[in-house]
């Protein structure tokens, strides 16, 4: 019998507490800020002394002494002041792999969160029960159905979260089309697709850059540690998370409608942070969220059950024309339009580059399956109006004029 995969998801659900559930939260995060300061100041401690230190050991010596030492902290839920030491322990995992720095001590009102674990939480329709809280109401339902694994509140820009995470069976839906798209991304279009299909780019961080900076500086014009200067940096980090949603929402649907529509997408390997050490185009492709496309698609690619195929990075897909193959030895960022000195062919430059991105998927589908599949063959067919190699055509078997319909 085969058995149904399960995936692990999250969903970041925005809550409505009021004053005496924000106070909860606050000293909550206190907890566990509290926690994680105790668990690396004696594991530096105890460096310094010659010993090997556990993180275990450090958690047992902390819940010995928490209640001499706080005892305010039975005010809130046990996880959030036990969680942080297997965030600490996590943390010098991955520096210990040179994945991340060596951990730092965590500040009031930075990144501030506490964890819940499953068995102290429930869920009903859009209320969320928090233990020693009770319920607290939220913006929408749990969309993923399954096991609730834990849970997370936070906060961003004075507003509160919860980050519900379940593990589902739930079947998503699978893409009927059998296309191969190539999707060549760029800054004056956000993306622009192998069959003609451009999408614009929002530029949330451009539109919305004049009102920060006028908010930037009216903060700080306030005294340093005032509450009118608390104020004013509240308005700059909302305007902060609402240019982060504006690009989120733009890359979230840009992802989904692919997932949804093409079974195998292609893009590029793109090095985005050599490509933000231009400074003249930094703020743009910043503004953009390459990066976060390439997560998104990544993990709904895994969901949909859709071939992800990501071209190497030295593959010169703008360089090389889409209808002969010739590879140009420059090509100038001001040139839009690619001009093939072989053939003679003309057309837009990020068109000729996910034509070239299509192409360079085909060949991997090609290599992994030496047989040509109708729905390759189909592709191909489809996708030649706007322009392809004719050794790929021949190498699939296709003539000239199954293509141009005859």
């Amino acid at each position: 019998m085969k058995q149904t995969p399960t995936f692990n998801l999250s969903h970041t659900i925005r809550l409505y507490p009021t004053e005496t559930k924000k106070t909860f939260y606050k000293k909550a995060c206190g907890c566990a800020r509290v926690a994680y300061n105790y668990g690396l100041a004696e594991y530096q401690q105890q460096i310094k002394i010659g010993r090997q230190p556990k993180i275990s050991e450090i958690c047992k010596q902390f819940n010995r002494e928490k209640k001499t030492l706080y005892p305010w902290i039975y005010e809130t839920n046990k996880d959030a002041n036990q969680r942080p030491f297997a965030n600490l322990q996590n943390a010098f995992t991955r520096f210990f792999k040179h994945k991340s720095k060596y951990p730092k001590f965590k500040k009031k009102g930075v990144k501030d969160s506490f964890y819940i674990s499953n068995d102290h939480f429930s869920v009903d329709c859009k209320k969320f029960n928090i233990p020693k809280l009770g319920w607290v109401k939220g913006a929408e339902k749990l969309k993923f159905p399954g096991k609730i694994t834990s849970a997370t509140v936070k906060r961003k820009a004075d507003y509160w979260f919860i980050v519900v995470s379940v593990e589902t069976e739930k079947a998503f839906t699978t893409c009927d089309n059998q296309a191969v798209v190539g999707v060549d991304l760029g800054i004056k279009t956000l993306a622009t697709l192998s069959d003609g299909k451009v999408i614009e780019a929002v530029r949330p961080l451009k539109v919305l850059l004049d009102r920060l900076k006028l908010l930037q500086r009216w903060s700080s014009r306030k005294v340093l540690g005032s509450s009118n200067r608390y104020k004013a940096n509240l308005k700059v980090a909302k305007m902060h998370y609402r240019v982060a949603c504006l690009r989120k929402d733009v890359l979230d649907k840009l992802t989904t409608f692919l997932c949804e529509n093409y079974q195998v997408i292609v893009i590029e390997d793109l090095n985005v942070a050599g490509m933000l050490k231009n400074h003249c185009l930094a703020l743009a492709i910043a503004d953009c969220g390459f990066g976060e496309f390439r997560r998104q698609l990544e993990y709904k690619a895994l969901l949909h059950g859709n071939t992800l195929i990501v071209a190497d990075r030295w593959f010169p897909s703008s360089k090389t024309c889409s209808g002969c193959g010739h590879v140009k030895e420059s090509l100038a960022l001001s040139e839009r339009e690619y001009v093939c000195e072989k053939c003679g062919m003309v057309i837009g430059r990020d068109l000729n580059a996910a034509v070239n991105l299509r192409n360079y998927g085909l060949n991997k589908l090609r290599a992994a399956s030496p047989e040509v599949t109708p729905a390759d063959k189909k592709a191909l067919i489809y996708s030649s109006s706007i322009g392809i190699n004719e050794t790929i055509l021949e190498e699939a078997g296709i003539s000239e004029c199954s293509v141009m319909g005859l």
